[in-house]
Parts: C-alpha cells; sequence; structure tokens
C-alpha cells in the first residue's frame, strides 16, 4: 500500500515559462477540467518538485530515488519527527516550501491552498535535493486516501 503523497500538481499559471524551458516540464502539462496545470510525480524521471527556496520559485531533485547519494536517505519523504529529533541536522537542512494545488496520494488527488512543506539539503556535488515533510494523518485525510501518513501542509488542515 503507497501510503505518502506520491504527485504534485501546480497551477500552470504558477511557473514562469523560462523555469518550464530550462527544466522541459512540458510534458508534464495536464488539464483539469480547463485549467491547465503541470504535474511532479514520484515515478517520473528526473523526479523533480517546485520549491520556494531563497526567496525564489525553483525546480529541484526530489528526494534519492535512484539511491545515487550514501549519505541520503533511498526516499522523497521524512517525518516531522526525525526533524525534531535532530536527525537531518548533519546535513545543514533548510525548510522550504512546495507549492501546490493538488496533492496526489493512493489515488485520489486532493485540493490545496498553499502546498507543502520540505526539507531541503545538498548532495555531495552541491545541488539541491528537496524531501517532502510528513505528520501522521489525520481521521479525514486517511479516510479520504486510505493513508496512515499525510505531508505536513501550510498554515491548514485535511
Amino acid at each position: 500500500m503507497n501510503i505518502m503523497c506520491v504527485g504534485v500538481a501546480l497551477a500552470y499559471s504558477e511557473l514562469p515559462l523560462l523555469l518550464m524551458e530550462q527544466n522541459g516540464l512540458d510534458e508534464r502539462i495536464h488539464d483539469r477540467g480547463g485549467e491547465k496545470e503541470v504535474r511532479f510525480y514520484w515515478q517520473a524521471t528526473p523526479t523533480l518538485l517546485p520549491v520556494w527556496w531563497n526567496g525564489r520559485l525553483q525546480i529541484v531533485r526530489w528526494g534519492n530515488k535512484d539511491r545515487a547519494e550514501h549519505k541520503l536517505p533511498p526516499t522523497g519523504w521524512t517525518w516531522e519527527d526525525s526533524i525534531a529529533a535532530g536527525k537531518w541536522s548533519a546535513l545543514a537542512p533548510e525548510p522550504v516550501v512546495v507549492p501546490a494545488t493538488y496533492g496526489l496520494a493512493n489515488g485520489v488527488w486532493f485540493k490545496l491552498k498553499q502546498g507543502m512543506r520540505g526539507l531541503l539539503v545538498h548532495d555531495r556535488k552541491g545541488a539541491p535535493v528537496v524531501f517532502l515533510i510528513c505528520q501522521p494523518a489525520t481521521r479525514y485525510y486517511q479516510v479520504m486516501t486510505r493513508s496512515e501518513w499525510m505531508p505536513l501542509l501550510v498554515d491548514e488542515v485535511i
């Protein structure tokens, strides 16, 4: 059973054309009831996410799916508790916001007001890598998505 958020959709209008071109995101454009959006899936290659970092919107690598980085966990998620416990402190983590209009868990798209919280660290070469921060699911979210974990959202609770 998939227990994490495995997809993020951001309104097309939120992504600057230059970012779209630099990251080859045209093939990720979808139509949701007449509204264009760009979708970022964990299963996609390359695995990317939009991130507000250093005061600007950037596209960065989502997690360590290919296990190329030995110092990073082979996943795209982390737990709020592990951050609080200091388990990431050696990697100089930075909190970031992953802007999103929708998230995807267990085949269910859910609407978001602003987005999700992420943790950004750097790989051996200094490139940014983001992990979505998760927390135990609320009862409503659990019923809606059949997931035990939910992303840590920006200024909202589902």
